[in-house]
């Protein structure tokens, strides 16, 4: 059966429909408590490191994660005072993804452009995933 409408339709439709902010717009509100961070690539994507203090929610578990009558919710995504900024490796799945939690009835959602290949390009903070567990173990 042939595809008959590909990826790059469905990226272009999703970001004509979702909030996309540069790098630098997310780097000027790292320090804002209203702001999560959430990296959605696939755990072996992790290798690489991730951004700052960003929250890993895989992207094939984002809508169970996200939905409170899901057994896999996640309490984080409930907290509505807070603006979730998702990226992935170019900024493509973070589209779709950031489209279908709008859709999910979700309007705190946004996505990078570029997703983590641009933050790193531009020199973005970047951090292991072994400095992020120290982080959050000094905090227990």
């Amino acid at each position: 059966m042939p595809i008959t409408k590909g990826f790059r339709a469905l990226v272009d439709e999703a970001m004509a429909q979702v909030k996309t902010y540069s790098v630098a717009d997310v780097q000027a509100r790292m320090g804002d408590a209203h702001v999560q961070i959430v990296d959605i690539r696939d755990v072996r994507e992790l290798t690489d490191g991730t951004v700052v203090g960003a929250y890993h929610a895989p992207r094939c578990m984002l809508e169970f994660w996200v939905d409170p009558e899901s057994p896999y919710h996640k309490k984080i995504f409930a907290d509505e005072s807070k603006e979730f900024i998702l990226f992935c490796g170019a900024g493509w799945r973070s589209a779709l993804a950031t489209k279908t939690l709008q859709d999910m009835g979700m309007t705190n959602v946004a996505h990078i452009d570029g997703g983590y290949a641009e933050w790193v390009k531009q020199g973005a903070p970047t951090e292991t995933l072994e400095q992020q567990k120290a982080k959050r173990a000094a905090k227990a």
